[in-house]
């Protein structure tokens, strides 16, 4: 799977649950945050349950994307979701069709 279509996955499993979004990491996944280093599904489980619970559903309506910018491995995107989020962004490194590693920072 190419970047582009792991990317789409990735934000498509968003209305999915936990479970999908999970499906597009491994054990050797990394997410980098402004909290700290979330490694493995186990840690990105909670990390995205987490999220996903603490997160009003008004949210995922209000979410547009600023952004996306592709170049091999390498994804980008800047997204808001206001007023929940007046910016976000999230950088992926991709490999045969999973996120190995993924940053994110977000301003509330």
């Amino acid at each position: 799977m190419s970047t582009e279509a792991t990317l789409a996955h990735h934000l498509r499993a968003f209305g999915d649950g936990v479970d999908a979004i999970l499906s597009d990491y491994t054990e050797e996944s990394v997410l980098f945050t402004p909290d700290g280093v979330v490694r493995g599904l186990d840690q990105l489980r909670a990390f995205f349950d987490g999220f996903m619970k603490n997160s009003p559903s008004e949210l995922f309506e209000a979410l547009t994307f600023l952004r996306q910018d592709i170049e091999g491995e390498v994804a980008y995107i800047v997204w808001k979701a206001e007023p929940y989020i007046k910016m976000a962004t999230d950088t992926f490194v991709v490999r045969d069709g999973k996120i190995l590693v993924q940053t994110f920072a977000a301003l509330s």
